[in-house]
């Protein structure tokens, strides 16, 4: 029987000729039988493959594709159509890609560290599709204390085995957002925020992607210059909160999705429970006992730095306060955004109906107020205003504070400010003053984000060519727009920080927090701190004076620091052994112990970073890179490019270009087309005849595309003709 089988395996194999020259051995018959058997078994038997089949009660199988890829589809879309107005939410509320990429983020603020999506346990994805199917059947209830659909990863308390002392105090004192609220906020943040940062004004630069301070530094130096009155307004109060209708109102004018509205306005309605003050006098502190040094766990993500807390202590007054509005959470500051786009748009057609262009103007006069000339060299020149000139307006906002530019008589500026007054009683409900909105001359120097708006007069020659060609120089007046930084806010933080005392003639004072910190922790912090404060101060004109005042108070703060902790009585006697910027080691002493250089190449020493900008020479210079008037962020561009790359029209516009500039004609382009189209088809038939019916593939091939292909061309041209 065994004969037989192995005598049919040898007969059936032989028929393979593939299999003789590499399978089988001349010289050893009985390696030939055994592969003869290995491989009939292998061809004639049926062996299923085990694949792993889909649970169809797993949550991953609901992803189609990736949440960032399904955020950048509605990112294009909405700047795609900026001005439909959206109905359907529900869809993208469904995609549990968006669920889990906001799980992610949540996780990333709780725990410090990135989760991927491969760490995502299946227990976490079941609550993430309970928590989203909450959502959607109007189950789910803003500031849960003790249900919860899911719960952080941190979070080990078990709430049904907690006693009536310890709910009670759960339900009536202030609590952290839950970790699901924070979820849901993520989710309405990125479904919303595109829809309007398509449709926000370019005059709002605050809480939004892209924009910052020294956006509205730049364009205040690019589009202020000239402006004598100056109105500056103080609407912070509308960020503490509104009335739920004003905000509902203004969340419709683009949205109107049910499911989306009713869940912001349960988030504004549901009161947050905070704990109550029943005015007694509070407790003395008593002194507590030394304690050590606590270790962080695994999870737990590090506070901040010291040099990063005490550079938020400088943060300008119109940033100091950031809207909370109910359960919002982080959708307050785009919500915020969403109720004062109306005054932008109401400013913008302000400025449109100010504009009064004057031909005998050298920098404004064409009738759209947008297209700008002058002499370049001067690109902050400005003539002064007078009766005869160009009427002017313009206007930043940022987060609720404003800032109108008016060039013309005060009497305009002061009709403005009334009807700013009205328009916010009207729409706000908020009882403005004229107190509240000064009018100001750019003579006394207009304060905003920390820095000095004034001016310097000039005298500039102005040579132009008059009618017949003759060049006239004349002696011109006109007006540079300075943007300093305010030495009395900054000396004002510093001393809020505890660095300086003092106002005539401040004195450092020692941060006795870092004591305990060895002197190249010390010096590396204040590095850094230096360094943001250099970037901080980037465009201001007295940059490097503010800096060198920044660098002396670090500087005399951590020497009296250092000649407290290592007992040398003065700061001369400091800076006589660490040098001026503290970089030499202070604690070696003589005859104890081995040089700091030795031990510095042994590797049993930190290496001292000096204080850096300890001369003004070593302070950059100020950042006076042109700002283009129509500015935009990066990410807008490559979002309207995509937009308009992606729309035929651009395609053939291009085509006719080409055209009409004479680069390709019409014929020869589609002859060309067809040739290639002809000539790769020809290529790619004999590639698959030459790799289905010959063994000597490799030489063919190199016959087709080299010495053959002559005669390819020849026969595609006679096909042409």
């Amino acid at each position: 029987m065994h004969r037989r089988l192995a005598i049919f395996t040898h007969r059936s194999l032989k028929s393979f000729n593939f299999f003789e020259p590499t399978g089988f051995n001349l010289q050893n018959p009985r390696t030939n039988g055994e592969f003869a058997t290995f491989t009939f078994f292998r061809l004639h038997s049926f062996t299923p493959l085990h694949r792993r089949v889909p649970d169809p009660e797993d949550p991953s199988t609901l992803m189609k594709e990736d949440g960032v890829s399904v955020c950048s589809q509605m990112w294009i879309e909405n700047f795609r159509q900026s001005d439909r107005i959206v109905t359907n939410l529900a869809s993208y509320l469904r995609r549990l890609e968006l669920w889990v990429l906001a799980y992610q983020k949540v996780c990333a603020d709780e725990m410090g560290a990135y989760m991927p999506r491969s760490m995502i346990q299946r227990s976490a994805m079941e609550d993430l599709l309970a928590l989203r199917n909450a959502v959607l059947d109007n189950r789910f209830k803003w500031g849960a204390r003790l249900e919860f659909f899911i719960k952080s990863p941190k979070d080990t308390t078990e709430y049904e085995s907690l006693s009536k002392r310890k709910i009670k105090t759960l339900l009536t004192t202030t609590q952290p957002a839950p970790f699901q609220d924070r979820i849901v906020q993520e989710v309405l943040l990125m479904i919303l925020e595109p829809i309007y940062e398509a449709r926000f004004s370019q005059k709002s630069f605050a809480f939004r992607p892209g924009r910052n301070a020294h956006t509205v530094l730049r364009v205040i130096r690019r589009n202020f210059a000239g402006y004598l009155w100056y109105i500056k307004g103080d609407l912070s109060t509308i960020l503490d909160g509104m009335k739920v209708g004003l905000v509902i109102n203004a969340l419709m004018r683009d949205v109107r999705d049910k499911k989306v509205i009713d869940l912001v306005k349960s988030a504004l309605v549901t009161p947050v429970i905070t704990t109550q003050d029943d005015g007694r006098e509070k407790k003395k502190k008593k002194k507590r006992k030394y304690q050590k040094k606590r270790v962080l766990a695994e999870d737990e993500p590090k506070p901040d730095p010291y040099w990063l807390e005490t550079f938020f202590g400088f943060a300008p007054e119109e940033a100091e306060k950031l809207p909370s509005w109910g359960h919002c959470g982080i959708l307050s500051p785009l919500l915020a955004n969403v109720c004062l786009d109306e005054l932008d748009r109401w400013m913008e057609g302000k400025i449109k109906e100010f504009y009064r262009p004057s031909k005998s103007d050298v920098i404004w006069n064409s009738p759209e107020g947008e297209a700008e000339q002058g002499n370049t060299s001067w690109p902050e020149f400005v003539p002064t205003s007078g009766p005869d000139k160009t009427r002017k307006m313009d206007y930043v906002r940022y987060g609720g504070h404003i800032l109108i530019g008016v060039r013309g008589p005060r009497a305009d500026a002061a009709t403005l400010r009334k009807q700013l007054i009205e328009f916010c009683d009207q729409k706000y409900m908020l009882k403005l003053d004229n107190e509240s909105l000064p009018i100001e001359h750019i003579t006394k120097g207009i304060m905003f984000l920390d820095h000095v708006l004034c001016r310097r007069v000039v005298y500039p020659t102005l040579r132009y060519t008059a009618t017949g060609g003759k060049i006239i120089s004349e002696k011109g007046v006109g007006t540079l727009l300075s943007v300093t930084a305010s030495l009395k806010q900054c000396v004002k933080q510093f001393r809020k920080l505890s660095f300086l005392k003092g106002d005539r003639d401040p004195d450092p004072q020692p941060c006795f927090r870092m004591f305990h910190a060895t002197q190249a922790h010390t010096n590396a912090q204040m590095n850094k701190f230096l360094s943001t404060m250099v970037e901080w101060y980037r465009y201001a004109d007295n940059r490097k004076k503010i800096v060198n005042f920044c660098s002396y108070i670090i500087r005399g703060s951590l020497a009296k620091l250092y000649a407290a902790k290592y007992k040398l009585r003065s700061r001369a006697k400091v800076y006589k052994i660490g040098a001026r910027n503290l970089s030499r080691p202070l604690k070696e002493k003589k005859g104890q112990s081995p040089e700091y250089h030795n031990l510095l190449r042994m590797g049993l020493a930190e290496s001292i970073d000096g204080l850096q900008y300890t001369r003004m020479s070593l302070v950059p210079e100020t950042d006076y890179s042109p700002f283009p008037s129509n500015w935009r962020p990066s990410h807008e561009k490559a979002l309207l490019e995509y937009v308009r790359l992606e729309d035929p029209k651009t395609l053939e516009e291009q085509r006719r270009c080409i055209r009409e500039q004479g680069l390709v004609l019409p014929q020869d382009y589609i002859s060309m087309l067809v040739w290639n189209y002809k000539r790769n088809a020809i290529m790619l038939d004999q590639l698959s005849l030459v790799k289905d019916g010959s063994s000597n593939f490799g030489r063919d091939q190199q016959f087709l595309l080299g010495s053959n292909q002559d005669n390819h061309e020849h026969k595609i041209k006679e096909e042409d003709s």
